[in-house]
């Protein structure tokens, strides 16, 4: 590269990181069930502020709710992001990063992006493999690890129906077949359908549930794009919940509009498909909240076209009015730029009575807000099957003193003795939360 063309898009580096609004709202503004919405705020230069990932010192972990406690269940893993617990107890891990998707990273905007994000602590290589855990003697520690999976392609989300065992890989679905106890499948996996993926493959985390008949998997696909500035064509098929038929591989788009979804969950008493969705950037701090919501059959969720029902983005054109009508305004809003990506109901759980009916949310945390947002666990209380309060904290102290990452919550789970699990994909843990002894 030439060296002026280096040290420009080094200076244009820092500009990025150094420039930008601040919100002038509390992230409490923009959660619950109508979320405050200001103008939109686009500056010339998009608000970067990276919480730099640094891992735990030793003898370090989040602080947990009251009445409850939190400690490893795992830890030494590479890139932790999402979790599956087998109906024996064995835990499932996703070890994973992004894969290769040169055609996203082009230009100098493309260039700095994948710079600023490598401090966040997603710039290494993505290890390809489900990590099994077992703690056999219930203490609250995995003493067990082994190679469940290998050679994959960025895997995420996982489901069994019966003895098949199906994982999300960024570009495909692949079914495994699996006996309860083992510790380690060889078996090469089948492919199902193809999925999104390419050079260009903006959100790449896949994930997939399954009805609870099992006759019928759900699997989540993100957009290509912030806002389709990569052109709508390339999102095909994205920014939508899947639904594929088990027996016959047959597919359909269930929901669609939907930015980035990734936890999806069966909410108990209503029955219904809830996700949780990441919204847009780069309309200031306070836009646009990311949320949870129940996911109806035939559902338009505004993207790119709008956000949080109706409110139209000006950036994307050309329009589509007609969508924009059909636009359903989410459940519940979560903050923003909270990188809301766990998601997984109360049931199950042995935790104290505050935490016995509703959601608990992984944040990964925000990269285009000043102040910082997310970087947590919370649990958001439900009655009669929707949101009803506060969200509560359950997990925090991910950041430090300094604004610098220890960790960064992604994927949670109740664990067969009915403590939370919760994916650290930074700090390269598993931790467990449990009622206070």
């Amino acid at each position: 590269m030439h060296k002026t063309r280096l040290a420009l898009l080094i200076m244009a580096a820092g500009a990025l990181a150094a420039c930008g609004e601040s919100s002038t709202l509390q992230v409490s503004d923009g959660t619950g069930p109508s979320p405050k919405l200001p103008e939109p705020n686009k500056t010339l230069i998009p608000t970067v502020n990276i919480a730099p990932a640094i891992g735990w010192p030793a003898g370090a972990k989040p602080k947990a709710a009251a009445g409850t406690q939190v400690g490893a269940f795992a830890e030494g893993l590479d890139h932790p992001r999402w979790l599956y617990v087998l109906p024996n107890g064995d835990v499932l891990v996703a070890e994973t990063n992004a894969p290769p998707k040169p055609d996203d990273s082009k230009g100098i905007r493309g260039w700095v992006m994948e710079k600023v994000m490598g401090r966040a602590g997603a710039g290494v290589p993505s290890p390809n493999r489900i990590t099994l855990l077992r703690d056999a003697d219930h203490d609250g520690v995995a003493e067990t690890r082994t190679v469940f999976l290998e050679n994959l392609n960025s895997p995420f989300g996982m489901t069994l129906v019966g003895n098949d065992l199906y994982v999300a890989d960024s570009d495909k679905l692949l079914r495994f077949p699996y006996q309860p106890g083992e510790t380690a499948i060889k078996a090469q996996g089948t492919k199902v359908i193809d999925l999104p993926g390419g050079p260009l493959n903006h959100h790449w985390t896949k994930n997939v549930v399954a009805s609870k008949d099992g006759s019928t998997l759900y699997v989540s696909v993100g957009s290509n794009s912030n806002v389709g500035e990569n052109g709508l064509e390339a999102e095909q098929g994205r920014a939508a919940i899947w639904e594929v038929d088990r027996a016959s591989g047959k597919q359909r788009i269930f929901a669609s509009g939907l930015r980035n979804p990734n936890g999806m969950a069966w909410e108990p008493q209503s029955g219904k498909l809830w996700t949780a969705v990441n919204e847009r950037d780069e309309i200031g701090s306070d836009l646009v909240p990311d949320y949870i919501t129940s996911v109806k059959d035939g559902g338009f969720y505004g993207w790119p076209f709008s956000y949080y029902g109706q409110h139209v983005d000006v950036r994307v054109t050309p329009q589509d009015p007609d969508l924009v009508a059909k636009a359903i305004a989410p459940d519940y809003a979560v903050g923003p730029h909270t990188a809301s990506l766990g998601l997984t109901f109360a049931e199950g759980n042995t935790l104290p009575a505050q935490f016995a009916h509703g959601a608990f949310i992984g944040q990964h945390g925000s990269w285009n807000r000043k102040p910082h947002s997310g970087y947590k666990v919370i649990f958001v209380p439900f009655a009669e099957g929707k949101p009803n309060g506060a969200p509560v904290d359950v997990l925090t102290g991910f950041l430090n003193s300094d604004e610098k990452a220890m960790g960064r919550p992604v994927g949670v789970v109740i664990d067969q003795q009915g403590g939370l699990l919760v994916a650290d994909d930074v700090g390269n843990k598993v931790w467990r939360v449990s009622s206070a002894k």
